[in-house]
């Protein structure tokens, strides 16, 4: 039975987005795709009010977190950690052999400008990771207010920031929160088939790559750049995915940019009241995420039941991540979902749960 998908990822993906993927193969190397990598390319340059070089990849998220570790520092790395997602980053670091340290926070709390102030004070760093939106919490972390502390007080540190379940749903200003490394999959705010990665990168950042020897190949800055003002990359593109992403942004813009970001905190805000009503918010309610939301089980209800019955209605959520499994659950609000749908959602569980 199909149904429609209230995950943090993959998300629910339109029929016309679908059908993009379904247009004639054409060459990497022909004109045709060059023409397809200089249309995208400036649509995502506007969504992420950058000029700088935007980069598509052939990979999941946690394949350029990699690249990206790997090209990233010449001393060591101060990992931020507040979830599943951003312990990630630290995991990768240390299997990369690149020195790093951990700053980390308990499940459910944000990291702050202050905390990462404290941290960075010892100048052992030249870069650092974050993450934008800890999807395994429902927190968003203030990564404008850390960025711009940094810069004021650490402006040789590289700023890397996971923006896997913010791109596209939250604003995100590149260039004006001097970001370094912005990186997303399209299968979560984008609402596009899983594969493709979105990842936005500095002239400092770019620079720094090049001063590794042992940085690799296929997620290189400098590998990505001989092929850039071509419009093309250096391994074969997801050249579907990219024809659904060209369409896609089409409708992004369309919708308006501002608009995209207030219809997101407004299916937000809605969800979140509904969870202080019959449960309880998981999270930090200061830094509350735009895109998903976190509800603590306070009722002891099988979610695993829950979903089971929603799944024969046609919906499905999320259980909580890790060992928050029955404890919590979470309901995403994201991509090309719309207030009803989630008027809907949300009826469908009263009904389920007699609320």
């Amino acid at each position: 039975m199909y149904k429609k998908l209230f995950i943090p990822g993959p998300t629910h993906v339109r029929n016309e987005i679908l059908q993009a993927q379904a247009v004639p193969m054409i060459g990497h190397r022909a004109k045709e795709y060059s023409d397809l990598q200089a249309s995208v390319t400036p649509k995502l340059q506007k969504m992420l009010y950058t000029d700088a070089h935007v980069y598509l990849f052939a990979s999941s998220s946690t394949g350029v977190m990699e690249g990206s570790i790997r090209q990233a520092s010449t001393k060591k790395i101060l990992n931020t950690v507040c979830g599943a997602f951003s312990k990630r980053w630290h995991e990768i670091t240390l299997l990369n052999g690149v020195a790093a340290d951990k700053l980390e926070v308990a499940m459910g709390q944000a990291i702050t400008p202050a905390l990462v102030d404290e941290a960075l004070s010892s100048r052992e760093y030249d870069a650092i990771t974050l993450v934008l939106n800890e999807t395994s919490t429902g927190i968003m972390n203030p990564v404008k207010d850390i960025a711009a502390m940094i810069h004021e007080k650490y402006p040789d540190v590289l700023i890397l920031v996971d923006a896997v379940s913010g791109m596209a749903g939250t604003k995100i200003e590149f260039d004006a929160w001097n970001l370094d490394v912005c990186l997303a999959g399209v299968q979560k705010c984008f609402a596009l088939p899983a594969g493709l990665t979105v990842c936005a990168v500095s002239d400092r950042a770019r620079e720094r790559g090049k001063e590794i020897p042992n940085r690799g190949y296929y997620f290189a800055w400098d590998a990505m750049d001989s092929k850039y003002d071509k419009h093309q990359t250096p391994a074969t593109p997801a050249i579907s995915l990219i024809q659904a992403l060209d369409v896609q942004m089409d409708a992004i813009l369309a919708e308006g940019l501002e608009n995209r970001w207030a219809r997101h905190s407004e299916m937000a805000a809605y969800i979140q009241d509904w969870a202080r009503k019959y449960f309880k918010l998981y999270s930090d309610e200061r830094y509350l995420s735009q895109t998903v939301t976190n509800v603590e089980n306070t009722r002891g209800i099988s979610v695993a039941d829950l979903n089971k019955e929603l799944g024969n209605r046609g919906a499905m959520i999320s259980n909580g991540y890790g060992n928050l499994k029955e404890k919590a659950f979470r309901i995403a609000h994201m991509g090309d979902l719309q207030m009803e749908d989630l008027v809907w959602l949300t009826g469908q569980i009263e009904d389920i749960l007699n609320l």
